[in-house]
């Protein structure tokens, strides 16, 4: 598994910290390891951890009360989620579900503070990394405002194919392995529109479908179905 002082440096966050910063840090972490489907915190509880994935998934949902998902993140190794709550000391805006066998490193409220509280450049890095945040979460609401579920569809196939892909050659499709309950959560649709789409788009050869996984055949098409 991934050193604890490594992890740290692919967070965001933490990238631009002195070496002995990182080493004071990874000295408060604490690791947890969540099996498939396993909450690591729900909307509306006492927020007290930040948490940097090692390996796997995690998604952060909003639950309506139909139970349907609105996925605001998917998130893998290197990326973190909690911050919010971290930083403000409110509850959880949201739910952090495990996709996978997932293991986690967590850092807690009070050592977090205090090892901010006299640190500017932690506090610069902190900062540039919510306000990425903050951007993307704009970019998902002017698509929806101003994409239909087709192009909304293609773009996030196209991001996922970027972030989460894999190629066996370079000639070959690309695999994703996502549900299409999940899709439906990431671009604001029902499954049942995602659905519809994602037949258009095998029909249209562009992708075919094994269960869970997509195989992308043609990028560029995608990319046009987009303007």
């Amino acid at each position: 598994m991934t050193h604890p002082e490594i992890l740290l440096k692919q967070v965001p966050m933490f990238r631009s910290l002195k070496p002995e910063d990182i080493q004071r840090i990874a000295a408060f972490l604490q690791r947890h390891v969540l099996r498939k489907g396993d909450v690591l915190f729900r909307n509306g509880e006492e927020g007290h951890s930040l948490y940097m994935i090692i390996a796997g998934k995690i998604k952060i949902v909003r639950q309506s009360r139909d139970g349907d998902e609105m996925i605001l993140a998917m998130l893998s190794a290197g990326d973190f989620c909690g911050e919010m709550a971290l930083l403000d000391g409110l509850s959880r805006s949201a739910d952090a579900v495990a996709v996978e066998e997932t293991h986690v490193y967590g850092l807690n409220r009070k050592d977090f503070l205090a090892y901010v509280m006299n640190n500017e450049t932690a506090v610069k890095a902190i900062l540039a990394a919510l306000s990425k945040r903050l951007r993307k979460a704009d970019d998902f609401l002017e698509d929806i405002f101003f994409l239909n579920v087709a192009a909304r569809l293609a773009k996030k196939l196209i991001e996922l194919s970027t972030s989460n892909g894999f190629q066996e050659d370079e000639s070959g499709p690309i695999k994703l392995n996502v549900s299409q309950k999940d899709l439906a959560g990431m671009i604001g649709a029902t499954r049942e529109s995602v659905n519809k789409e994602l037949r258009v788009l095998r029909e249209k050869n562009l992708i075919s479908l094994s269960g869970r996984t997509i195989l992308i055949h043609n990028m560029e098409a995608l990319k046009q179905r987009i303007r």
